[in-house]
């Protein structure tokens, strides 16, 4: 399978090659260029975001307080650094859809012009997958974790959880769902490029299967197959979105249907 995928890439790379091309320089410039205007709208986003602190640290806190707990500080700038890391977050969630916006124009100068008209669904897709993940965790990972841990494993001990501890903790189930409802965006861009086809992706769903049940193994709070297979359930609804879409941006199928209206 990697050999296969490494084979495919090749070849994406020497049909790009035809394309015109940019010096070192002006990459470099670019790069520079893109990086400015993103921290730019980051800080942006984060001036945002600090406006509304008070609601967003309550927001971030509701899983604990659904079960009557609150947060510990141990340390004396615990308070600060929460709100601090809780503007930072949201304000990358707001200035989000104008970062991915200076993606776009990185590498849209490597990309053929019928293939630009993707800009628009691209952005709407990834920040919407992106979102529609964080609330998948927001919504039903942490509560339960919540529950399970800390009213289940944790019942028969005083809780005292930091704010450093938690903040850890919800970060990584929200950017980490959040990151993994892009598969569909992964998948197109290799299909994009000719990585990847539908036929690929279904010969190999097996491997696909076993990683997406891996991850959710370790993003799940039960460890029950029961409780996995819930969590597996949306990647893999997800995955096969993916297909679908490769199934429609493949180069070959591209080049086909372009056939078929010149003749």
């Amino acid at each position: 399978m990697a050999t296969e995928l490494a084979e495919r890439a090749r070849n994406a790379v020497q049909d790009r090659a035809e394309l015109p091309g940019m010096s070192l320089m002006e990459h470099l410039d670019e790069l520079r260029k893109r990086l400015v205007h993103s921290i730019l709208y980051l800080l942006v986003g984060c001036i945002a975001a600090g406006v509304f602190i008070g609601k967003l640290t309550a927001f971030i806190q509701r899983p604990l307080t659904d079960i009557n707990l609150k947060l510990t500080q141990v340390h004396p700038t615990d308070a600060i650094n929460f709100d601090i890391k809780t503007a930072l977050v949201f304000g990358a969630i707001f200035a989000s859809p104008f970062i991915l916006y200076q993606v776009w124009l990185f590498i849209s100068p490597g990309m053929y012009s019928n293939e630009k008209k993707y800009v628009w669904p691209f952005m709407s897709a990834t920040v919407g997958l992106f979102l529609a993940g964080a609330w998948f965790g927001y919504r039903y990972v942490l509560p339960q974790a919540m529950v399970v841990l800390v009213q289940g494993f944790g019942r028969n001990f005083n809780h005292m959880i930091g704010i450093e501890e938690y903040t850890g903790f919800f970060l990584a189930v929200i950017l980490g769902l959040g990151i993994t409802f892009e598969l569909p965006i992964l998948i197109f861009f290799l299909a994009l490029f000719g990585i990847v086809d539908a036929k690929f992706l279904l010969k190999h769903f097996r491997y696909a299967i076993l990683a997406i049940f891996l991850v959710a193994a370790v993003i799940c709070p039960d460890p029950s197959p029961i409780g996995m297979t819930i969590f597996a359930s949306p990647m893999l609804v997800l995955y096969f979105i993916g297909v679908f879409v490769a199934f429609f941006v493949h180069p070959d199928r591209r080049k086909k249907k372009l056939a078929a209206k010149e003749s």
